[in-house]
């Protein structure tokens, strides 16, 4: 995998139920050479139990805290935007950039992501080829993200 632009490793939390939609992104970010590590779970309560070292995820030498979460706004459980909504409003885990990835475009979930305070909100392309654009974008998208003060 690649480093980020300072060198460091570049942590992504992939929250996605699907296991095919998963595949799918995990292959794509491997393509561009996306993170130094991609950690998967498929659903918000484990997405937040990682995020708060609850359970087989307080080792944070195993399970490190993420730079960026990736995150399907339907999932089993704990809902996305409720994920979002809790992520954005905790003072320890605000600075993570989330985007979600869905394939939901409807305008009250867009509006409620924006409330939520996401950092991006991308719909997933049926298309192959459309995707995989999307996967290089959101990889140069991220390395850019992966700054510290002063850059």
């Amino acid at each position: 995998m690649c480093p980020t632009l300072k060198g460091d490793a570049l942590v992504i939390l992939l929250v996605e139920d699907s296991e095919e939609h998963a595949e799918l992104i995990l292959r794509g970010l491997q393509q561009q050479r996306v993170g130094n590590r991609i950690i998967h779970v498929n659903d918000g309560q484990k997405a937040l139990d990682y995020l708060h070292r609850v359970g087989e995820y307080n080792d944070p030498d195993a399970y490190p805290m993420p730079d960026c979460l990736l995150l399907d706004l339907r999932l089993p459980r704990v809902d996305g935007l409720e994920v979002l909504r809790r992520v954005k409003s905790d003072d320890d885990l605000k600075h993570i950039k989330v985007a979600t990835l869905t394939t939901s475009s409807a305008e009250k979930d867009l509006a409620s992501a924006e409330e939520y305070r996401a950092d991006s909100y991308l719909v997933k392309p049926l298309d192959a080829n459309m995707f995989n654009a999307l996967m290089e974008e959101l990889g140069f998208y991220w390395l850019l993200w992966k700054k510290t003060p002063g850059d």
